[in-house]
């Protein structure tokens, strides 16, 4: 199971006064109220690529049977309405209710962020090079050591280091992801490092460190921009940076597998999200205009629609809050760090759909925004 602290993007906050539209906000559909507002059809002009619903649905089928029994209605009926063209103004016409996310500032924009695998090169024993540890849950109590007392050896000599790898930064990111797929270079292994506990200390974004002394531009964050400030810092400035952030994740070695969510299945990039599952239990399937950003990392002002599954959590995933599971290995951490654009998103199902009540109002409709 693939356990996140934190997505890698921060979630950001839509100010009530100004409207921006820099990561995608479009400010289309009035003013909705709750988290998930029913509507009577989904109105899009966004290109379809509905390409990987069906293996991902062949994964669920696979290994959840209890998932499948509990959906089995709704998935049946969105593979007929797949079948018959897939158009997103006849779901009804199939026995697909939607409800639309409100987004984080009423208005429909979901923010997405991203997430992936970490591959990082390890040895099992310490060398000039390979000189940082991972390290197993150690018995600690209530009061476990901090990050920064960690660095400083209170682990040492409990038998807890799980390998050593080449980089600092490499090992924090895999704590942000909360698992991470590890190759041994001494014995050409290839280990999957689960989710395998936290020191209950609070989690402060060194991105938000960064941003907040200067060091790098609000809107050039991301992975990327945060890896190059490390390599170009010592070892003691990246130190100073990393032990702002006292929590500290530790690890649980399996033999490598696919990589599998909250739900128990495997995920597929680009095709299973993180979601709340107060909202969105697992295995529910979405239709989403998902944002589509350039090879810069920027959102290049277009969408697609897809049909996306929520199959994993995330400590941050909250409500109108999707991250989107971008893979495995170096150049899907580069994607999904830069991943931070808003887009729409329906919850389609087979049951009745909720009473329409003065709480949730399919929408309160302003015309104008439609031009914003």
């Amino acid at each position: 199971m693939i356990r996140r602290i934190l997505p890698l993007a921060a979630v950001l906050i839509l100010a009530s006064c100004a409207r921006p539209t820099d990561r995608g906000q479009q400010y289309l559909d009035g003013s909705f109220d709750n988290v998930l507002n029913p509507v009577a059809s989904v109105v899009t002009n966004q290109p379809k690529d509905f390409s990987l619903f069906d293996a991902q649905l062949a994964k669920v089928e696979e290994v959840s049977p209890s998932l499948v029994k509990k959906n089995e209605a709704v998935y049946d009926k969105v593979q007929a309405w797949l079948k018959a063209g897939g158009d997103p103004e006849k779901l009804a016409e199939f026995g697909i209710n939607t409800e639309q996310m409100g987004g984080g500032d009423g208005y429909g924009n979901v923010l997405f962020t991203g997430y992936f695998s970490p591959v990082i090169e390890m040895r099992h024993k310490p060398d000039a090079l390979f000189r940082y540890p991972v390290y197993g849950k150690p018995i600690c109590g209530e009061r476990c050591p901090t990050r920064d007392e960690i660095y400083a050896g209170a682990l040492n000599g409990l038998g807890l280091e799980l390998g050593y790898s080449a980089s600092l930064i490499d090992n924090f990111i895999m704590e942000v992801q909360g698992s991470g797929f590890i190759h041994f270079g001494d014995t050409d292994q290839l280990e999957y490092f689960a989710y395998g506990g936290k020191n209950n200390h609070p989690y402060v974004s060194i991105g938000k460190v960064l941003i907040d002394q200067g060091e790098i531009p609000r809107e050039k964050m991301s992975l990327k921009a945060i890896k190059d400030w490390v390599n170009s810092h010592n070892e003691k400035q990246v130190l100073d940076l990393l032990i702002q952030n006292p929590s500290y994740v530790f690890f649980l070695p399996k033999a490598a597998h696919p990589v599998t969510g909250t739900a128990g299945v495997p995920l597929l990039a680009g095709a299973s999200v993180a979601a709340d599952r107060e909202y969105l239990p697992m295995g529910t399937v979405l239709l989403a205009e998902v944002p589509q950003l350039d090879e810069m990392g920027n959102w290049s002002g277009d969408y697609v629609l897809k049909l996306l599954m929520a199959l994993d959590t995330g400590g941050a995933v909250k409500k109108n809050h999707l991250d989107l599971y971008h893979g495995m290995g170096e150049e899907a951490g580069i994607q999904a760090g830069h991943y931070k654009y808003f887009g729409r998103v329906w919850k389609l199902g087979a049951e009745e759909a909720p009473a329409l009540s003065p709480e949730a109002p399919l929408a309160k409709k302003e015309d104008n925004l439609a031009k914003n």
